[in-house]
């Protein structure tokens, strides 16, 4: 049977390319998106705002507290009616459409000097501003494209209170010849200056950089295939998408003086092979080596803080890594398709390891999980074909939707006291699976949690079991024996279906329904022995059983359609 691996892996990519994180919460009347790793939310879309607005700096979604960081791209969009609001101090980021259209943009009293303020957030300007403008002392967030487009600037001066400049805040200002960066400026967002008169300044280029006040910007094709920082002055900082999609670049070596990868910073740069990361990293950003095919060689700092989603993703031949133990979470798809990775040490007080990890490291052989762990989730170690033994810590209490979907030679895996539930495909696919203990803990097998386990022969399922789900043992070919368990009230569809060495089946005495196809073709299947409980028998559920004889029920047990076709008679 085919597997849909390669087809979940699809949609685990899409999903990341669309930083999709716990999805949208409504909080009093305000709607944000979540972020459950960070405890923080941003506000998204609401076309419907009005009035007189107050923001909170936390709010409280089920038992988590979130901090409020962000206003989204055109969160209020379109608002006409909405006349003021309060933004909480907590802002990290200021979209500049947020407001596209509101009755606060609309209203010039809201405006100085050319500029938009709310809360001393400066978020957009217009054509009266000042050509040298200098931004006031005590100024807590520019947004992301306040002067985009703006024709009228020249210079900007920036105050020592600005400690980022956001995506696009410059890009397209024709006429803007000077800028200053202060020193606590820490980062910068991508295409910040893209298509502005500076950028245009071949002064402000050397070897194929774009570089201001030691901060590098931006690079063309002119980079050298091997870039090694040389500038009067060490590169303090680097910019989001920096070196993105460079494919001249083979190798680099990132300066002593850099703390931070930002994010996306090498992002599809397919030549690069080799990455020289200085102690002084403390971050790595989201995607920073995204689609880097032929690196080979990125070894991480030991003291390493951060490590952001999807950094290797697609970097089929990284080789072995060993992360830093100041790391506590290992983010989406952080090692996503990572061929190359055999043996991987993991932090010693890790707590989380996110959708997709480890997704598609086709070589991965063996993994130890820290008993500081708490957390696995969707995907982490789908596709790991050659990973052959699992134990998973104690912390652990769910096994994940298709954790391990896919191992094809996972023949081991221990499971914890405490664990209540093995998800959704959690084990779809290990063909090597011959044995695993379900703990007394567990009330939930999910559907399809062991479908196509073609070795599982033997399985204890423990009387506190209340659900075992559509297609749960689904083409486990091997099993021969089952006893259900006694909590259990409803067999769901096709739950045992082409189980085909299948030969005795023992329901528990609460059983009520077998669902359609529980037990469809089930070649092997001599005995069953019948509760007096059970009301409901599915259409198809014992099709093609030819060596069970058929068997009388009473008149108050409904039979589905071809429920028994093709038994013994």
């Amino acid at each position: 049977m085919k597997h849909c691996v390669p087809l979940v892996l699809a949609v685990l990519l899409f999903s990341l390319q669309q930083q999709i994180t716990a999805g949208n919460a409504q909080y009093q009347d305000v709607f944000y998106m979540l972020d459950e790793n960070h405890l923080t939310a941003e506000v998204t879309l609401n076309p419907k705002a009005s009035g007189e607005l107050f923001l909170p700096e936390q709010i409280t979604v089920g038992q988590n507290t979130y901090t409020v960081i962000a206003i989204g791209d055109k969160a209020f969009k379109g608002c006409k009616n909405l006349t003021a609001i309060v933004l909480p101090k907590t802002l990290r980021r200021v979209y500049r459409n947020a407001f596209d259209g509101t009755g606060i943009m609309l209203n010039k009293t809201n405006w100085k000097d050319g500029c938009l303020w709310i809360d001393s957030i400066l978020i957009a300007t217009d054509k009266t501003i000042k050509p040298r403008y200098t931004v006031p002392e005590g100024t807590r967030l520019i947004a992301a494209g306040a002067f985009q487009g703006n024709k009228a600037i020249e210079r900007v001066d920036l105050p020592a209170c600005i400690t980022r400049i956001d995506h696009e805040t410059f890009r397209d200002c024709k006429n803007l010849q000077k800028i200053t960066i202060p020193a606590t400026v820490t980062s910068i967002g991508e295409e910040a200056f893209t298509g502005s008169g500076i950028y245009a300044n071949e002064n402000k280029w050397k070897k194929g950089a774009f570089i201001i006040d030691d901060c590098l910007i931006a690079t063309n094709s002119e980079l050298p295939a091997k870039f090694i920082f040389k500038n009067k002055t060490p590169i303090r900082l680097i910019a989001e998408r920096a070196f993105a999609n460079r494919k001249e670049l083979r190798s680099v070596t990132i300066p002593e003086t850099i703390t931070a990868i930002p994010t996306a910073a090498f992002y599809g740069c397919e030549n690069l092979a080799e990455v020289i990361i200085p102690a002084t990293v403390r971050e790595v950003g989201n995607f920073a080596f995204y689609n880097c095919t032929l690196l080979k060689s990125a070894t991480l700092p030991r003291d390493l803080e951060h490590l952001g989603a999807g950094v290797f993703y697609g970097c089929i031949n990284l080789k072995e890594q060993v992360l830093s133990d100041k790391l506590e979470v290992l983010e989406r798809a952080a090692f996503f398709m990572c061929r190359g990775i055999k043996n991987i040490t993991l932090p010693s007080h890790l707590r989380r390891i996110d959708d997709g990890v480890f997704a598609g490291c086709s070589t991965l052989e063996e993994i130890e999980l820290p008993q500081t762990l708490t957390f696995i989730g969707e995907q982490a170690f789908a596709g790991c074909a050659v990973l052959r033994k699992v134990v998973i810590p104690d912390g652990i209490s769910a096994l994940s939707k298709q954790v391990f979907q896919g191992c094809t030679r996972l023949y081991r895996l221990d499971l914890p006291e405490g664990l209540y539930a093995i998800g959704d495909e959690a084990l779809d696919g290990c063909l090597a699976l011959e044995r695993i203990n379900i703990p007394l803990s567990t009330f939930r097998i999910g559907v399809r949690a062991f479908h196509n386990c073609q070795q599982l022969r033997g399985i204890y399922l423990v009387d506190h079991i209340h659900m075992i789900e559509e297609g749960a043992f689904m083409e486990c070919k091997m099993l021969e024996e089952v006893q259900l368990p006694a909590s259990l009230q409803r067999l769901q569809r096709a739950a045992f279906a082409q189980c085909i060495n299948l030969q005795k089946v023992q329901l528990n005495a609460s059983l009520k329904e077998i669902e359609d196809g529980a037990f469809c073709q089930c070649r092997s299947l001599r005995e069953v022995q019948w509760n007096d409980s059970l009301r409901t028998i599915g259409a198809d559920a014992f099709l093609d059983c030819r060596y069970l004889r058929t068997p009388l029920f009473p008149p108050q047990v409904t039979i589905g359609k071809n429920a028994f076709k093709g038994c013994r008679q």
